[in-house]
């Protein structure tokens, strides 16, 4: 049985990597809401101290891309480095991505590397030549299925994704021996059930295995925009082939054994439902026919819906994540996907969900909590933070709900990419919070002048500013700008460290905050919302 990505031994990184992106146009919400889920299981990963090693990048060669560049009046090279520069990389920038690599398809270190692997497979007998025709989407870049197929109202063959017309192409082709590994791919599966994720992606990939697998298809000879094949330059590589490989080339495959030994394979692939054939059943097998070892995840998050429909290009209604940044800001649009949707399912956006839920959880229950506690200690203690010597049952129940939201959430975000759980769970315990202070009344007890009621309000704000410190934690790999005005605002930065070097795991260690710190009264961490900008 093949290795995964779960069972890498000694000092290896938790590698986890997004769909490298085709780069026909500028990226929209549904690029965006899967590499920030990348990157905020990345973050938890690296707050938990571990090395963690995440890929994004960019898909620059296939039809698709060659059309699109055409209609451009310009080279597919010149195209996909003016999105590249222009639009991906300066998006992520933006949404706080700290990614560790960007692969670009087109980039010597990937296609030599891929050349070799193809090579590979050649003289093992994996490839052969032979014919193939078939219904093919371009956009898709992919040979389709009769039975795959929807129809339009005058009976014209659709691709069910991208609902356009496909093209009937016949070409003499290399093709991958794909068919001989449907039960060596079934035997996987059986054996490590946790491989596909959720469980309806999993079944739908265990179906159609069953179903009989055909050979596939590795090259075109149509266009000549992709990595030539080595040993017949008359073909390309198929581009799927050569953007699954971007997994191995960007950690070192054929060029740096230490590091590829140390990183690969991955222990989560993300991907959207509609690639995940290729990564659950493509990759794999591909894997398997070179002996290298299998992901230990891929794990396919639903689509963004608008108006019922699919978010794409097409039919993205003009909605950008700069749209959505410019009037929320980036931690917001960073927390709301993740929290709206449940990943793994498909969910709808609107502009009305996303300013009811920042209003009422963000800017309510959380940023008001953070000033108020703030703004008391400013005023009853000079803005030092006052030791805690009357606890009593209710602040226990404070030390308990910080525990039970770290336990929830570094379980639900950094095990299971149950992002959405995770998150109310940090975010329940922010209402515990509020509605601690709200029975406490400390700007009551403040009025006790006695030293047992000024030691019963120290204890009030003491309480409710380390709860403060551990939401900053939790939150820190969701919210980073955000946690780290909150982490500033606690004083905590001088006593305990810089934020990023806090452990999830021991946020939920109380009393790490000491008495003394300065506690300042920052800007005001979600302000309220202007109007809604005009269409």
């Amino acid at each position: 049985m093949a290795a995964t990505g779960s069972e890498k031994q000694g000092e290896t990184s938790f590698y986890v990597s997004t769909p490298i992106y085709y780069v026909n146009d500028a990226p929209h919400l549904g690029h965006a809401y899967t590499t920030v889920a990348g990157d905020v299981l990345t973050r938890w990963h690296r707050q938990r101290g571990e090395k963690v090693w995440y890929l994004t990048g960019t898909d620059e060669h296939g039809q698709k891309i060659m059309r699109t560049a055409d209609q451009h009046g310009v080279t597919p090279q010149a195209w996909c480095d003016k999105l590249v520069e222009e639009a991906w990389k300066p998006l992520w920038e933006h949404l706080n991505i700290a990614n560790d690599d960007f692969i670009r398809t087109t980039e010597k270190r990937h296609t030599d590397r891929v050349q070799e692997f193809v090579q590979d497979l050649y003289d093992k007998d994996e490839i052969y030549k032979g014919g193939y025709e078939g219904p093919y989407c371009v956009g898709c870049e992919e040979y389709k299925l009769p039975g795959d197929l929807i129809q339009a109202e005058d009976g014209t063959p659709l691709c069910p994704i991208h609902k356009k017309p496909v093209e009937i192409l016949k070409e003499e082709n290399y093709f991958f021996k794909l068919s001989e590994y449907g039960p060596k791919l079934l035997e996987f599966y059986e054996a490590n059930p946790g491989f596909i994720q959720p469980e309806s992606a999993r079944n739908e990939v265990v179906n159609f295995v069953k179903q009989g697998l055909q050979d596939l298809s590795i090259s075109r000879s149509t266009f000549d925009w992709g990595v030539p094949v080595p040993w017949d330059e008359k073909h390309v590589i198929y581009v799927w082939v050569d953007a699954l490989l971007n997994y191995a080339t960007a950690v070192g495959y054929g060029a740096n054994q230490e590091k590829f030994d140390a990183t690969f394979p991955a222990n989560v692939h993300l991907v959207g439902k509609d690639i995940l054939r290729f990564h659950a059943v493509i990759w794999p097998a591909m894997l398997m026919a070179q002996g290298l070892p299998l992901p230990g995840r891929v794990a396919a998050n639903g689509w963004l819906m608008v108006g019922g429909e699919k978010m794409s290009k097409s039919n993205l209604t003009g909605i950008k994540p700069q749209d959505l940044t410019s009037h929320f800001g980036v931690d917001a649009y960073r927390w709301y996907f993740l929290r709206a949707i449940a990943f793994g399912s498909d969910g709808s956006f609107s502009w009305e969900d996303f300013s009811a839920r920042y209003t009422s959880e963000l800017a309510n229950d959380y940023g008001n909590l953070a000033s108020r506690v703030a703004a008391m200690i400013g005023k009853y203690f000079g803005g030092t933070l006052p030791e805690a010597t009357a606890a009593g049952d209710a602040e226990q129940a404070v030390q308990e709900g910080l525990a039970k939201a770290v336990a929830t959430s570094d379980l639900k975000i950094g095990e299971e990419l149950d992002f959405q759980a995770g998150i109310l769970s940090i975010f329940d315990f922010v209402k515990q919070v509020n509605g601690y202070i709200t029975e406490q009344e400390p700007w009551k007890v403040a009025k006790d002048t006695s030293p047992e009621g000024q030691a019963r309000l120290a204890t009030i704000l003491y309480t409710a500013s380390e709860a403060l410190r551990g939401v900053a934690v939790l939150l820190n790999p969701v919210m980073p700008e955000t946690s780290q005005k909150l982490w500033e605002s606690l004083g905590a930065e001088p006593v305990l460290g810089a934020l990023a070097d806090q452990r999830v795991q021991d946020a939920g260690t109380w009393g790490r905050l000491p008495a003394g710190a300065t506690v300042t009264k920052g800007a005001v961490l979600f302000p309220r919302l202007e109007e809604k900008p005009a269409a």
